[in-house]
């Protein structure tokens, strides 16, 4: 019987050192977070704009915002406040983006991450999206190098801290330091080799006259 207690105690304490912690994965709450995901450009912004909560002053004229299910979103993870973005990994479970008047913001989830406790005090998220309309990108892995060769659109939202990451006593908490980004493509090498030609003849134009 003591064997038997001794047992059941060491698996529970292997189990709560696996234990993963769990966040809303959501970018639209209302009355706590709404950002978006952008489409446009050839790098990467973020920042709120007026509409957003919080309110800022990132102007997102010209975007559009993501939408439908060809395109996919996963936050990244790693331990504690303030982690170095290299050590993000991807958290469990990809989502898609909501159509319509809700276009911009993923369908809510509650993701599990990984490399995180149950409970933790803290820890440092990125949310990552990008095409997969191709159906060739499922995982970030995939697509962060597709996203670097400019074969697809996609982009982050740069890292960010969430405190009392949710497990037995805590609920899984909002990302409340998330803020809008865009999913940008790109230029292709020979786009910027004709650029840099057209400068060249700029400037030599220039100096005959």
């Amino acid at each position: 019987m003591k064997k038997l207690a001794l047992a059941s105690l060491a698996l529970t304490c292997a189990a709560s050192v696996f234990a993963q912690g769990t966040v809303v994965f959501n970018n639209r709450v209302t009355g706590s977070i709404v950002t978006f995901v952008y489409a446009g450009g050839t790098s990467q912004r973020a920042g709120n704009g007026t509409g957003d909560t919080p309110s800022g002053n990132t102007d997102w004229t010209g975007y559009t915002r993501v939408s439908g299910a060809s395109f996919l979103s996963q936050l990244l993870a790693a331990p504690g406040a303030g982690a170095p973005e290299s050590s993000l990994v991807p958290s469990s479970g990809t989502t898609t983006f909501r159509t319509g008047t809700a276009a911009g913001n993923v369908a809510g989830i509650t993701a599990t991450l990984s490399n995180i406790p149950k409970d933790a005090a803290a820890a440092t998220l990125e949310m990552v999206a990008w095409d997969n309309s191709s159906g060739l990108y499922s995982t970030w892995a995939q697509a962060s190098s597709a996203i670097a060769n400019g074969l697809i659109m996609g982009g982050k939202s740069g890292a960010f801290t969430v405190n009392a990451i949710g497990g037995d006593f805590n609920t899984p908490p909002n990302l409340l330091a998330l803020r809008s980004f865009n999913i940008y493509s790109v230029p292709e090498p020979t786009t910027f080799a004709l650029s840099g030609l057209g400068a060249a003849a700029l400037l030599i134009f220039r100096r005959r006259k």
